[in-house]
């Protein structure tokens, strides 16, 4: 594969500590993947383990990822001076082709960072898709906490894209004072309440074409799950992303880290949002403990992502097949899985998430809605590293018994 090939080549700079890691790998990679993948949750009824497909973010880290945390050097990073967390933004800032990289602690906290960055201007404006986690699931803090205001435009609900039409007349000089500036375009990829739909590079080429020479603006990706996409397209994320100026890079969705995000982007670009990420309180001193946990991520959990793909698909599959209503005719990108609840149904959205949990240990979420059907009651299923192929059949024999009425 493109993408899997490329890694070995990015991790050639990033010391021997790498080298370390990859040995780490390669022992995991002679091990059941199951055995190596599964995070165990107490369920309080014996050994069993609960099927936790609320999120990607509720896996634990692995004890070859602690061990890296245990052996990594460290020092306070707010003076510049944490080895591990320094390699790791070279290492991810190598990945993606940019110039520098920025260790904060969420990824609510890098795209707010790189909003401050790009809009370092007063009396600013950035342009974002209204179902983005930007806009729906940020607090509002670039309005609030930023003074940048927003102005949102819908995404196609099938492609999850933004029109470039759209955003070409919806771009404002600063030459009219009822206006703000419009300094920046914020696209997310993969794109989250439109069920993880991928956005190829073909498009973020032409925005970034869009954004540069017609507007001379800039051009951000909330990359919350930027490793899927770029899984899923089979290329490598500097390929991906190249269009782009910045790129926010969670290492906690999927790839198995507890906390933490990476921005990237140019050195100058880089420096504002560190000045931006002191603002917001998210200097950390010896943050080398949990860094060594994301490196650990983006150089060993990358390639199973795959796998939460193909049991995403397997479970839409059978869940259409059950009756139950999905988006895009079905189609799954990656590990996101909405979907509604068949039309001659007496049970609830609610009352299905709680049986499963109770009576099966599986946890999903619903209250979810998409644009074009905010009457409809969505589910979302998180594939993830905690959940096996066993964990997908228990989920599926919950749900076709309780909808029964067994």
């Amino acid at each position: 594969m493109v993408f899997l090939a490329a890694l070995p080549r990015v991790g050639a700079r990033v010391g021997a500590r790498a080298a370390a890691v990859a040995a780490t790998d390669a022992r995991l990679c002679s091990i059941s993947r199951n055995s190596t993948s599964r995070a165990c949750f107490s369920t309080g009824r014996g050994e069993e383990a609960v099927v936790d497909l609320r999120s990607d973010t509720v896996t634990l880290p692995s004890r070859d990822m602690l061990e890296c945390a245990l052996a990594a050097p460290i020092g306070d990073d707010v003076m510049g001076e944490d080895p591990t967390v320094t390699e790791l933004e070279e290492y991810a800032a190598d990945l993606f082709g940019k110039e520098a990289g920025l260790f904060v602690p969420t990824g609510t906290m890098s795209n707010l960072c790189a909003v401050f960055s790009h809009c370092h201007e007063r009396a600013t404006e950035i342009i974002i898709g209204s179902s983005s986690h930007i806009n729906l699931y940020e607090g509002g803090n670039a309005a609030g906490l930023g003074g940048v205001h927003s102005k949102q435009l819908q995404e196609d609900p099938i492609s999850a894209t933004l029109d470039l039409d759209e955003v070409r007349s919806t771009y404002r000089h600063d030459n009219d004072d009822h206006y703000a500036k419009t300094a920046l375009v914020c696209i997310e990829n993969t794109h989250n309440i439109l069920g993880g739909v991928v956005l190829p590079k073909s498009y973020i080429d032409e925005m970034g074409r869009l954004a540069h020479d017609e507007l001379g603006i800039s051009l951000h990706i909330d990359g919350a799950r930027i490793m899927n996409a770029a899984m899923a397209l089979d290329t490598s994320p500097s390929e991906l992303c190249a269009g782009a100026d910045s790129v926010s890079i969670c290492l906690s969705k999927g790839l198995g880290a507890p906390l933490g995000s990476v921005l990237v982007g140019e050195s100058e670009f880089i420096r504002l949002a560190r000045r931006a990420r002191k603002r917001c309180g998210g200097g950390m001193r010896q943050a080398g403990v949990v860094a060594a946990m994301g490196l650990y991520a983006l150089q060993n959990n990358v390639q199973r992502l795959a796998e939460d793909h193909l049991r995403a698909k397997r479970l839409a599959h059978a869940l259409g097949a059950m009756g139950f209503i999905l988006p895009r005719d079905g189609q799954v990108d990656t590990n996101l899985v909405f979907f509604a609840l068949p039309n001659e149904t007496d049970i609830s959205v609610s009352e299905l998430c709680q049986r499963l949990d109770r009576e099966y240990g599986v946890k999903i979420g619903g209250g979810y809605s998409r644009p074009g059907d905010r009457n409809m009651n969505y589910i979302r299923a998180a594939t993830n590293m905690g959940v096996d192929d066993d964990g997908i059949e228990r989920t599926l024999e919950g749900i076709e018994c309780i909808l029964a009425g067994r």
